[in-house]
């Protein structure tokens, strides 16, 4: 089953200490490319929460979001944060020379901006943090593949319903190929007779045109290849792995092979079928785009 790269998913675990949430978002993305934002307290963890991520959500644009609130059991300290309360000192004194004004700093003033003063838990377990919030995001990654899952089930059931429209219209083409030759050699022959009717054209000649035309319209190595190419398509449905960039390869090589087709077909005909093909690999390729 394959996977879409759009999703949510959000995960709560609650502790003694704290109660936990991580929410996810995932759009998709050429690569994997994965956001982390943690409070203050949690910053240790951002680099687990990355590699944790990755593990199981291998492509796309990926947001997580951590919240954390503590309990009431949880014991929190105000804590001075006194390089930022530093940086404010200075702030507050060069704009009082530049604005010649007097008077000292408050201390309320300083302690009214933002992280100078924040409250943090003493006796934080680490070790404890950490396994909590293992489990909160494994909780929502669960939600996102849900998602993925329920969207990629619906991409494949359009994407397969295009690949058999396709078939159609190739079919359509390889039973109308051959008979463009003949249509031709008709036409050829009702020409020679309107402009040298006094003439007997030569067999040879005419027949040697025939084939040099037969051989500039042939398509059968390209329809073949354009076969197999679906075949490896559908095939891909049954993957397990992330099949996004193969699929989006496939497209390519389909778009070669009909191109070459419509190039070669010199009728009328076949070539509404290849713009109707053509057609359909583009909308194919636009669902492929959100596959993972």
């Amino acid at each position: 089953m394959i996977k879409s790269m759009t999703g949510y998913g959000k995960g709560q675990v609650g502790g003694s200490d704290a109660h936990y949430s991580v929410e996810i978002k995932t759009v998709n993305h050429r690569y994997a490319d994965i956001t982390v934002k943690v409070p203050r307290t949690l910053m240790f963890l951002e680099r687990d929460l990355k590699k944790w991520t990755a593990e199981r959500l291998t492509r796309g644009k990926i947001d997580v979001f951590v919240n954390r609130e503590s309990t009431e059991q949880a014991v929190v300290t105000p804590v001075a944060n006194d390089a930022l309360a530093t940086e404010y000192v200075h702030l507050f004194r060069a704009m009082s020379e530049r604005y010649h004004l007097s008077g000292d700093i408050p201390l309320s003033l300083l302690v009214a901006q933002k992280d100078v003063v924040t409250l943090q838990e003493t006796n934080l377990d680490e070790e404890l943090v950490r396994d909590t919030l293992q489990q909160t995001l494994e909780k929502a990654i669960d939600a996102v593949e849900t998602m993925r899952l329920k969207e990629g089930a619906a991409l494949q059931e359009d994407i397969q319903e295009r690949l058999s429209d396709m078939e159609s219209l190739l079919q359509v083409i390889e039973e109308r190929a051959p008979l463009v030759v003949d249509e031709w050699r008709q036409k050829l022959q009702q020409r020679l007779e309107r402009l040298q009717s006094d003439v007997e054209p030569d067999p040879q000649r005419v027949a040697q045109e025939v084939a040099i035309f037969a051989d500039r319209c042939d398509i059968s190595e390209e329809v073949v290849r354009f076969k197999s190419h679906l075949v490896q398509f559908r095939q891909l449905f049954e993957s397990e792995d992330a099949v996004g960039r193969q699929m989006d390869f496939l497209i390519q090589e389909l778009n070669r092979e009909t191109n070459t087709m419509g190039s070669k077909s010199n009728d009328a005909e076949l070539t509404r079928q290849v713009v109707a093909i053509k057609a359909e690999l583009e909308k194919i390729r636009e669902q492929v785009q959100n596959i993972e």
